[in-house]
């Protein structure tokens, strides 16, 4: 149990009349066992038992921690390259195309120990923290071997004992077609369904797997393979989808009842209609968006207008997105 007193304003996020924010100025919260017992007006703070731990606010204002829903935290290197690309023109599929992109990260990354992987992720998470994240999403997805998979998960579990923002591990072994299985991306399906997934489910490193489905990555066939052998090896399924191009990526993950569809920005009205009816959860990434150049934007309104649950995010990574600011974010998705 532990209380916070001085707050000068809390937010509860509930709205109150014209209020969204749910303020409360002059107050005060009691916890016990992770959850919150009592929140009100300082002057009206029950008693607590002596010894009992207390925080000042000291004036200042406390509000629920911010909840980061789709990065790809760990990874060694830089795509500075890619982005002074970008900027003479190039787009996210030619650079793709010429070797650079996703591949560059991860000929990087599978050079780089677990340690050192842990240590360039660090202070990406406490920057993190320092503006508001209490929660988040990390996926692999950088090292498409076996081994290199594994790695990065590894890591994810040691970063999460060492500092207090709360990690969700993603395995994203489909997140491009590696090198060495150009010509063969079915087979690579395989080695994702008959070798890394049991590997992953034994060592406990994930709690969703998560497929690229585009074009130039995966099929909607093979994501439906990885999504059903994910579900065998007891993982929840997230989708990148309809990214680059409309491809059917919403409907996709509605049908395979996926925790969420991530991206959106070419989803469609019919996909629109079957996220709502099966309660998947949107994830919007405006910063992608941005760095990429993009001029479209996902139906952000539609979605919300039809009942669609909406979520925002970062997607952290070198490439895309190498903005940590969740907060920028909700702005330009505003």
């Amino acid at each position: 149990m532990f209380v916070i007193r001085n707050i000068g304003v809390l937010c509860t996020l509930e709205p109150s009349g014209s209020d969204l924010l749910g303020r409360m100025e002059h107050a005060a919260l009691v916890a016990a066992d992770d959850l919150v017992t009592w929140l009100g007006p300082e002057k009206d703070l029950p008693a607590i038992p002596p010894g009992t731990p207390q925080v000042d606010a000291r004036g200042g204002a406390v509000l629920p921690g911010l909840v980061e829903a789709h990065t790809h935290l760990v990874f060694a290197g830089n795509r500075v390259k890619d982005y002074a690309r970008r900027s003479r023109g190039a787009t996210y599929a030619e650079i793709a195309a010429e070797g650079g992109g996703i591949v560059t990260t991860v000929r990087a990354t599978r050079t780089a120990t677990e340690a050192e992987l842990v240590d360039l992720a660090l202070p990406r998470l406490h920057t993190l923290l320092h503006h508001g994240v209490t929660t988040c999403e990390v996926k692999s997805g950088y090292g498409l071997t076996l081994a290199d998979e594994l790695k990065i998960l590894r890591a994810v579990r040691v970063l999460g004992a060492m500092q207090s923002v709360e990690l969700v591990p993603t395995f994203l072994g489909a997140h491009t077609v590696p090198p060495e299985f150009l010509e063969n991306p079915d087979r690579y399906i395989d080695v994702v369904c008959g070798e890394m997934l049991p590997q992953v489910e034994e060592g406990k490193l994930a709690k969703f797997a998560d497929v690229f489905v585009e074009k130039g990555a995966f099929t909607p066939a093979q994501a439906r393979r990885v999504a059903e052998a994910a579900r065998r090896h007891g993982l929840g399924i997230k989708l990148h989808v309809d990214q680059l191009s409309s491809g059917g990526g919403a409907e996709l993950a509605a049908e395979l009842g996926a925790a969420s569809a991530d991206h959106l920005d070419h989803a469609s009205a019919a996909g629109i209609d079957a996220l709502k009816k099966s309660g998947t959860v949107a994830v919007l990434l405006p910063t992608a968006q941005v760095f990429l150049g993009h001029r479209e934007t996902a139906p952000g309104r539609a979605l919300l207008d039809a009942g669609v649950p909406v979520a925002v995010s970062t997607d952290f990574n070198p490439g895309s997105s190498p903005c940590s600011h969740l907060p920028l974010a909700g702005t330009l998705a505003v």
